[in-house]
């Protein structure tokens, strides 16, 4: 894959990264490298951005400054069909990385990513008024909008965003939610007086996370595909569809952990195309009842020679 270096936040983090973070500090953002979108505007703002691990071990470095350029690779999360659905989008150097984050999930999925299904349950016009960071723990006080009703299903999945987008930084164990500066004890039914963590929205998880390729993304032979897994005896497979929908490469990997357990997987696919088309990457479990897809993860993307 063709990748633009990502640059280093700045000094203030990279010191942050070298000892305790202090209340208010995030510390460093994820390691990232920059990659071209094919969309020609998007409204999430920017191109993606490899980080890592979506459901699991959270980023603790930075990269080393290259070029003129200076961009933070971040991941958020929104949702497509009733699950999380983690993005990456690179947003410009600066010491605020987890208000980039939120201000970038309550602006909405790209273009791309809108076409591919990606939605946001947190309502249009909702603001992040504040964020506050002490002791692993981040307060982040949000406009009205945020309470707006919602189907049951929906408001654990919106407040699942936030806290999934923000615990993505190694300085933030857990969330804690106002409305307006007031504290909350329940969001639309759903009670939030205990720290919101990870662990608590894990079933919002899908069965398999996509991290890399992103969405809209111009790929080269072979294509890395990465992100995690919880499938049954950790086999995570792979196929790469055409433009016409043909299958040009299939392939298959372990993920490190399996039935019952979420854990990484990562493997090189290799595929030819006489020239740059738009293509799918699919990645997915076949049943152990019928052997057929399940789990079925669709990445449009296109694919270079």
């Amino acid at each position: 894959m063709k990748r633009l270096p990502i640059m280093i936040i700045g000094a203030g983090l990279l010191a942050a990264a070298c000892g305790t973070a202090p209340a208010g500090s995030l510390g460093p953002a994820p390691t990232s490298a920059a990659r071209p979108s094919s969309s020609a505007s998007s409204p999430g703002g920017g191109p993606t951005s490899t980080v890592q691990s979506p459901g699991g071990q959270r980023p603790t470095t930075v990269a080393p400054a290259q070029g003129p350029a200076r961009e933070a690779g971040l991941q958020v999360w929104f949702a497509r069909q009733g699950k999380l659905f983690v993005t990456e989008q690179a947003v410009p150097a600066t010491a605020s990385v987890g208000r980039a984050a939120l201000d970038r999930l309550l602006t909405g999925p790209s273009a791309a990513g809108y076409a591919a299904g990606l939605r946001s349950q947190i309502p249009a016009g909702t603001t992040l008024l504040g964020l506050r960071i002490s002791a692993g723990t981040a307060t982040v006080d949000l406009s009205s909008s945020f309470e707006s009703a919602a189907s049951p299903p929906a408001m654990p999945l919106r407040i699942a965003q936030v806290v999934y987008t923000l615990t993505q930084f190694p300085a933030v164990t857990g969330l804690r939610f106002e409305i307006n500066g007031r504290v909350l004890t329940v969001i639309g039914g759903v009670p939030v007086q205990s720290l919101q963590t990870r662990a608590m929205y894990g079933g919002y998880l899908p069965a398999i996370t996509v991290l890399s390729p992103v969405i809209g993304e111009h790929v080269t032979s072979p294509v890395t595909v990465s992100g995690t897994a919880d499938v049954f005896e950790a086999v995570v497979s792979v196929r790469i569809l055409d433009s016409a929908g043909h299958e040009i490469a299939r392939t298959f990997t372990a993920a490190s952990c399996g039935t019952g357990c979420r854990g990484d997987y990562s493997v090189a696919v290799s595929y030819a195309v006489p020239r740059s088309e738009p293509g799918t990457i699919e990645v997915f479990e076949n049943s152990a009842k019928t052997g057929l897809p399940v789990n079925v993860q669709l990445i449009p993307v296109t694919l270079a020679p």
